[in-house]
């Protein structure tokens, strides 16, 4: 059932879609036509399939390590956007840069931008007992408010007409691209590889086990000396350095400076990534493209067929709503009971 589920949230998800599609007066086959297949019909629509699928996939492979251990980092889009400011940072004080050295230097700096904003909900966890999902939570908003200060601040570009990003980055401080006329970018690999690692990490390395035993039994993990404190700092780390990363692939990626609006919600998006893979990095990468699908095809239908701009974000909530409701039958099993016959 732990495989069936997130296939039954799915379907669930699909035919509430049709019923709510139809009652909106919208022939509903068209729509997930436009949905869920007209994006895909090029090689320029599975490019950016795996674009969006990027930053998804990045966000929660952190996030499903920690949730592994019971830590709730809620706060991957506030990392997300530190880390896009720390990394783009250095090209907003460089924009003329050229040394072959920038870009790594910004992806480190973009790490290291999500680790510092993820450190903070560790270090109040650990210290204070504060709860991880409000603090992480809040930060985020504090993150878009800074994010909004610099752009229509001080990194506002003076050449730019009054709008408020940065300068453009120089392509010393882009990603190349992996496919000429998409815009799909190293950023996937980066993808790939921390799937692949956090599988190690999980099925053969010791802080694999540790997060499994703190996560099902934190008595017993006491009692074989494991440190809750060391693996909340550890996970929340690696859930926030990997969020950073995602946010400054964005920037120097597909968007190629800093805007007041760098992600549509990843950072929160990859919360149903995390679960609907249910926490294994293999089954995240298949759901971070599914999810990926919904942003193209909620772009899709609002130009097609002038669908609101909020359809992704509708079907996103169904699918979490099903995908919920359908764990139910982790731990009950259904069964139909004959009715009882009274004797005479």
């Amino acid at each position: 059932m732990v495989l069936v589920t997130p296939a039954l949230a799915l379907a669930l998800t699909l035919l509430t879609g049709l019923l709510l599609f139809g009652a909106m007066g919208y022939a509903p086959p068209a729509v997930l036509f436009h949905f869920f297949i007209a994006p895909l019909a090029d090689l320029y629509g599975v490019a950016e399939l795996m674009v969006k699928a990027t930053p998804l996939v990045l966000c929660a492979v952190g996030l499903a390590i920690g949730f592994r251990a019971n830590v709730w980092n809620i706060g991957a889009e506030g990392q997300l956007t530190v880390g896009a400011l720390a990394g783009g940072a250095l090209a907003v004080w460089f924009p003329d840069g050229a040394h072959p050295l920038m870009l790594p230097a910004m992806l480190l700096l973009g790490v290291a931008g999500g680790m510092a904003w993820a450190a903070l909900p560790a270090f109040l966890k650990t210290r204070f007992g504060a709860n991880e999902i409000l603090t992480s939570l809040m930060l985020t908003y504090v993150a878009v408010l800074l994010l909004s200060a610099l752009v229509h601040g001080p990194w506002r570009d003076p050449g730019g007409y009054n709008f408020p990003e940065t300068v453009l980055f120089p392509p010393a401080a882009t990603l190349p691209l992996l496919v000429d006329g998409t815009r799909l970018h190293l950023g996937a690999l980066f993808a790939v590889a921390a799937v692949l690692a956090a599988w190690f990490l999980l099925a053969r390395a010791v802080f694999g086990f540790e997060v499994k035993v703190i996560g099902l039994s934190p008595a017993a993990a006491d009692y074989a000396g494991m440190s809750a404190a060391r693996i909340t700092w550890l996970v929340l780390l690696l859930s926030g350095g990997l969020a950073g990363l995602a946010g400054i692939v964005e920037v120097t990626g597909p968007i190629g400076q800093i805007q007041p609006t760098i992600s549509p919600g990843y950072g929160f998006t990859a919360i149903i990534v995390a679960f609907l893979g249910r926490l294994h990095p293999l089954g995240i990468l298949v759901a971070g493209h599914i999810l990926a699908l919904s942003y193209l095809g909620g772009e899709t239908v609002q130009v097609t067929l002038g669908l609101p701009q909020g359809i992704a974000g509708v079907f996103q909530g169904m699918l979490l709503f099903f995908l919920l409701a359908c764990d139910v039958l982790l731990k009950y099993r259904i069964r139909i009971k004959a009715p009882a016959v009274r004797s005479a």
